[in-house]
């Protein structure tokens, strides 16, 4: 599955599975313009492409501001003539339980992947549109956005944000053959290092072992280059007509999400009144409530 002749942007992607992405798209032909805060580690991705026969510049900046966003399109179409893919990946953990979370704590987890994606989208979708020639943008969720994660409300709160932005920017864009999904990736990574009941495999992981078949089944949790091939695969011809949509990867796992669907509908003549809101709970919609958090894996 090549893309050769593309171009793609990847944001973070100093390290871990924003590494990983740039690395793969570069494999499959495409030149890459990579993006990090941490100018050694962009400098490292830049030489592992290059090294490998590929094309890669770095730009150093937080994505969040429209100035990173532009810079990122103007290294695109600079060093390389065009803008194809982005993969909007940055982002940053600044996990709190809600009565502990400050504001700068949510602020810099809405600035980097909220804002961040939305500024890197809108300077995205402005250089295809110009082009006319289609293009893809990938968005990266998390399982947080789908079923909510303790102590998590900004990670939570921005990745759910982020399926919405990709549905929303799918309708928006599907004239100019411009394509938008989100990605839901599960992978061992310094983020992942972070939940207690993945540290110890996280740990092994690093030091080079193997990851049991247990977490990649039923846990759907692999490796970052586990992940990379669904990115390859959206960012190709092949996947023209796939638009709209949130797949999680990981491990030996793909999954596909459902859009939010009403689960039932009751109605009463003239309205409600809250004796007849309870009653209608208790006998008709009660037992389809959902629970908080991820699937039981028992």
């Amino acid at each position: 599955m090549r893309l050769d002749g593309r171009v793609a942007i990847v944001t973070g992607s100093g390290r871990s599975l924003g590494r990983a992405y740039a690395e793969a798209l570069a494999a499959a032909g495409a030149a890459v313009v990579v993006n990090d805060v941490d100018p050694t580690t962009a400098a490292e991705t830049v030489a592992s492409i290059t090294d490998a026969g590929g094309r890669a510049v770095a730009v150093i900046a937080p994505v969040g501001p429209a100035s990173t966003a532009d810079a990122l399109v103007d290294a695109a179409l600079s060093n390389f003539g065009r803008l194809d893919i982005l993969v909007a990946n940055a982002g940053v953990l600044r996990d709190r339980v809600l009565w502990k979370m400050g504001d700068d704590d949510f602020d810099a987890v809405v600035d980097t992947h909220l804002r961040g994606t939305f500024t890197c989208g809108r300077a995205a979708a402005i250089a295809m549109r110009a082009q006319a020639e289609g293009g893809r943008i990938i968005l990266i969720g998390s399982p947080a956005g789908q079923y909510g994660s303790f102590g998590q409300t900004n990670y939570a709160a921005v990745k759910a944000g982020l399926v919405a932005m990709a549905r929303t920017w799918s309708l928006e864009l599907g004239r100019a053959g411009i394509t938008a999904n989100a990605v839901i990736p599960t992978a061992l990574s310094p983020m992942t290092a972070t939940i207690p009941a993945y540290t110890a495999v996280y740990e092994d992981f690093v030091a080079g072992n193997p990851i049991p078949t247990e977490y990649r089944r039923d846990h759907a949790l692999g490796s970052p280059e586990d992940v990379a091939p669904l990115i390859v695969w959206l960012a190709s011809e092949l996947s023209a007509e796939v638009t709209g949509q949130a797949i999680g990867i990981g491990g030996d796992r793909i999954t596909l999400y459902s859009h939010p669907a009403s689960l039932r509908t009751v109605d009463s003549d003239g309205g409600w009144s809250a004796a007849g809101i309870d009653a209608a709970w208790r006998s008709e919609l009660a037992d389809l409530a959902q629970p908080s958090g991820p699937p039981s894996r028992d």
